[in-house]
């Protein structure tokens, strides 16, 4: 298995990134995707109804905030929905709050294939734990889980000059216990020189036969 540790001073692995800084970089991005949509969901629940819901209630949506947070693997950017009675205040990210704790592991996990609505669902109430209802918690994973599937079926291109795959282990939630599984990374070189990381795969622990599945 390999851990974080390894994976950032793995340096053939690290050649698909300009460096360490690189890959966490990667990591931010997809945090700040997926607190943006969590903060999304809780909206809905705070309303009532779902974005392009029509609704007679007088209280509507508002627009956004940009909002810098610290996260794990440092400072990420988010979007913060507003309405229009000024009365939302998340609670993941409450007003005159910087800090997201304990939410990086689970992100993660949440982009990588083989995560279940019933999954997201329970990762996402470590998150809340019990300060929300369940139909907000419901609304969360409905938006998390649309973005996550988004993500996932975004095209890619045909042919890759190089294609680097490595894993890195992060503890995810399986029938109420904690345990450790290995998300594989795939990172392509496309024929116009840049790198992207091409998708990300959920498997019990690392293995050659898994690698050659994907």
């Amino acid at each position: 298995m390999i851990d974080r540790e390894s994976l950032l001073n793995d340096k053939d692995f690290l050649r698909s990134f300009k460096d360490g800084a690189d890959l966490q970089q990667f990591f931010r991005e997809l945090q700040g995707r997926a607190v943006s949509q969590m903060l999304e969901g809780e909206l809905d629940g705070h309303l009532g109804y779902s974005t392009h819901t029509r609704s007679d209630e007088k209280n509507s949506r508002n627009g956004h905030t940009t909002k810098k947070v610290r996260g794990d693997q440092g400072d990420i950017e988010i979007q913060v929905p507003r309405d229009r009675e000024g009365s939302f205040n998340p609670i993941l990210v409450p007003k005159r709050k910087n800090i997201i704790d304990g939410v990086e592991n689970v992100i993660v996990s949440l982009y990588a294939k083989g995560m279940s609505v019933m999954d997201i669902e329970d990762m996402l109430r470590d998150v809340y734990g019990f300060q929300v209802s369940e139909a907000t918690i419901s609304r969360i994973t409905d938006r998390v889980a649309e973005d996550v599937v988004a993500w996932q079926n975004r095209p890619l291109d045909s042919v890759y000059l190089i294609v680097w795959m490595d894993g890195i282990v992060f503890k995810v939630r399986e029938n109420s216990k904690v345990v450790n599984k290995t998300i594989y990374l795939a990172v392509g070189l496309n024929r116009d020189g840049y790198k992207e990381v091409l998708g990300m795969w959920l498997g019990k622990n690392e293995s050659a036969s898994f690698l050659m599945g994907i």
